[in-house]
């Protein structure tokens, strides 16, 4: 959580100041522009081959070519400060994910069970996590926790990369709706050896709606 909050303040930065460059080199272009446009009227004024009203309907017309330069320019730049306040917002909520990280109550669990050594998800476990998308696009203030699980069966080192597997499965389908990796915690647990639980109950990612207790 820590190294995604740190991306997305460098990716701020970068964009603010990819953002600054942009306009300094908008601004040359037009200045460029203007005396590319009007070098010819006054080379002709110069030598006497052109009139004086017909210098000022010409530089008129470069005005308003102009004025449309600028206004892709601005429009271009106003897109530039949408994306900056996106990547503001997205900073915004791993800081307060990342304060609150302990201050959070769960409010649903859903269970994506798996097969046997697979970490493939299963047409009822995609079923199920479209149920959890919709919860979360019905309430932009959940955040999703993930904890992966394996049976005991094989080494620790192998159950526990096993685990990492089935938490991606569901972390990428979730992202691949349109749920925001910031909104996502993602952690794989490895075996469990609880006696109590089939096996077929161990092989699977607890998927927990969570939201700040404050």
């Amino acid at each position: 959580m820590a190294r995604m909050l740190q991306l997305a303040r460098m990716v701020s930065f970068a964009q603010k100041l990819q953002r600054a460059k942009t306009l300094a080199e908008e601004d040359r272009m037009v200045r460029m522009t203007r005396i590319a446009m009007l070098l010819p009227a006054v080379l002709m004024v110069v030598s006497g081959c052109a009139t004086r009203d017909w210098v000022r309907d010409l530089i008129g017309k470069k005005d308003a070519e102009i004025g449309e330069t600028r206004a892709l320019a601005q429009g271009a730049g106003e897109r530039a400060d949408s994306a900056m306040a996106k990547a503001g917002s997205v900073d915004s909520r791993l800081t307060r994910l990342w304060s609150n990280r302990y201050n959070q109550k769960a409010v649903d669990t859903v269970e994506i069970y798996f097969g046997f050594d697979q970490a493939e998800l299963s047409d009822g476990a995609q079923t199920a996590l479209v149920g959890v998308v919709k919860e979360l696009e019905a309430s932009p203030t959940l955040v999703v926790k993930l904890g992966g699980f394996t049976d005991p069966k094989g080494a620790k080192t192998y159950n526990y990369l096993l685990a990492q597997r089935r938490v991606e499965a569901v972390r990428r389908f979730l992202a691949d709706k349109g749920v925001q990796l910031s909104r996502v915690q993602a952690i794989g647990m490895g075996a469990l050896d609880d006696r109590g639980t089939p096996d077929e109950k161990k092989r699977r990612v607890t998927v927990t709606l969570m939201v700040d207790s404050e």
